[in-house]
C-alpha cells in the first residue's frame, strides 16, 4: 500500500448537539494537515463537516471539497466553496461517492446521520468485497458509534458478514487517534506488501 497522502472524512452537515461534535471536526481537521495529509470531504461549510474544513485550513493543510451541484446551495455558499484549494462539482451523489473514494487513500467517519451512515457502510462493504485496503476510522466521539459498533458484531456473530476479517474498522476516540492508527495501519500493510513480495520470489 502507497503512503497516506489523503484521508476522506464523512461527517454531518448539522453540528449535532452540544459543542463537542463541533470540535471533533475541528481537532481532526487540524490533525490531517498538521501530518501533511490533503483533507477530502464533501464541501459542505455548515456543522461538522465545515468544522472539519476550518480546521485543516487553519493548520494550513490542503482541502479539496467534492459537492453535487443541487446541493451548494443547501450546505455552502459560492464565497466560501472558492475559498477551497479544489473544488469539483458533481451531477449527482454517486459521482460524489465515487469521486471521495478514488481520490482517498483512508477514510474517517465522524458523528453525522443517514448520510454519514450510508457513506461509510458503503465503504465497508466495498472492502469486504475485496474492493479495497485502505484504513476505514470510527471517530467515536464520546461513545457516538457504540450502537454502530454493537451492530455489525451483532452481524458478524450472526454469520451475515461473511468475510468478516476485511471488515475491520478502526474505533478511535480522537482526531489525533484517528490519523495516527491510519498512518500505523498503512505501514503495517506497506510492511505485509513487502513480506508477499520476497515470498513470491522465493
Amino acid at each position: 500500500m502507497k503512503a497516506i497522502q489523503s484521508i476522506c472524512v464523512y461527517c454531518g452537515s448539522s453540528p449535532g448537539n452540544g459543542d463537542s461534535y463541533m470540535q471533533a471536526g475541528r481537532d481532526l481537521g487540524r490533525a490531517i494537515s498538521s501530518s501533511g495529509i490533503n483533507l477530502i470531504y464533501g464541501g459542505g461549510i455548515r456543522g461538522v463537516m465545515g468544522a472539519v474544513a476550518s480546521g485543516a485550513r487553519e493548520a494550513g493543510g490542503k482541502v479539496t471539497g467534492i459537492i453535487p451541484r443541487f446541493l451548494m446551495d443547501k450546505e455552502a455558499t459560492q464565497s466560501a466553496l472558492r475559498d477551497l484549494d479544489e473544488l469539483i462539482i458533481t451531477d449527482n451523489m454517486h459521482q460524489r461517492k465515487h469521486l471521495m473514494f478514488e481520490k482517498s487513500d483512508a477514510f474517517v467517519a465522524l458523528p453525522g446521520g443517514l448520510g454519514t451512515v450510508e457513506e461509510i457502510v458503503e465503504i465497508m462493504t466495498w472492502a469486504q468485497l475485496g474492493h479495497h485496503l485502505k484504513p476505514m476510522v470510527f471517530c467515536n466521539i464520546g461513545g457516538f458509534w457504540n450502537p454502530m459498533l454493537t451492530l455489525l458484531d451483532h452481524m458478524a456473530r450472526e454469520g451475515f458478514i461473511h468475510t468478516a476479517h476485511r471488515v475491520k474498522p478502526i474505533v478511535a476516540d480522537s482526531g489525533e487517534e484517528a490519523v495516527r492508527s491510519i498512518l500505523d495501519a498503512a505501514a503495517g500493510l506497506r510492511a505485509n506488501d513487502g513480506k508477499a513480495a520476497i515470498i513470491e520470489q522465493m
